[in-house]
């Protein structure tokens, strides 16, 4: 599998993922203003919607999108403990974690990165982020992770709650996913991701 990922974007969420399973696989980085991969080709030929993550298969297929690729990596690994077993009720509860995390979180982020945005307007998306922090903050409030052990959707949501200082959002003021960060970040998986995605060289 080749993994295609671009510094400080979700792509850090299924890398994480596939160091946590131990599944063999290749790094690929993607410059997001140019849309040129480490390896020299137009990554819209790999993903036509132009954004990372994309998960290339042996058999030449690609997956995008973080929560359908976390799924499938965890798949790939039966009875491991990142995601239960499709079909199952857990597997639905893991399912609306990722949705809340890609529509609330995410989503939600994107016009905090966007410099046309004005900053009148990106007050009001902060402060929209900042009552869906409060809710996290709930809902970690009694337990170490979403689904009461690490899982894939803890990997996604370590993922875009990183992005947080960009936005001038100090998550200190949320204890309990100041926590949840620094627990997740210390994970051996969660640094050597970071750390290789750091190593690698500018395209």
């Amino acid at each position: 599998m080749k993994l295609y990922f671009a510094p400080m974007t979700c792509s850090l969420s299924p890398h994480i993922v596939l160091r946590e399973l131990g599944l063999p696989f290749e790094l690929i980085r993607v410059n997001n203003q140019t849309k040129r991969t480490a390896d020299g080709h137009d990554f819209r030929h790999i993903n036509p919607k132009g954004y990372v993550a994309a998960l290339l298969l042996d058999n030449g297929e690609v997956l995008t999108e973080a929560p359908a690729i976390l799924q499938f990596l965890a798949d790939q690994a039966p009875g491991n403990a990142l995601a239960p077993s499709a079909g199952t009720w857990e597997r639905v509860r893991l399912q609306e974690h990722l949705n809340f995390i890609s529509s609330e979180i995410h989503g939600a982020s994107a016009p905090l990165f966007d410099a046309q945005i004005p900053e009148t307007v990106k007050t009001i998306f902060r402060q929209k982020l900042c009552k869906r922090l409060d809710y996290l903050s709930g809902a970690l409030a009694d337990q170490d992770y979403l689904m009461g052990s690490f899982g894939v959707a803890d990997a996604y949501l370590f993922t875009v709650l990183s992005w947080l200082p960009t936005f001038n959002i100090d998550i200190a003021d949320w204890p309990a996913l100041d926590s949840y960060m620094q627990r997740i970040g210390a994970r051996p998986a969660v640094l050597s991701a970071i750390a290789a995605e750091a190593a690698t060289q500018p395209v």
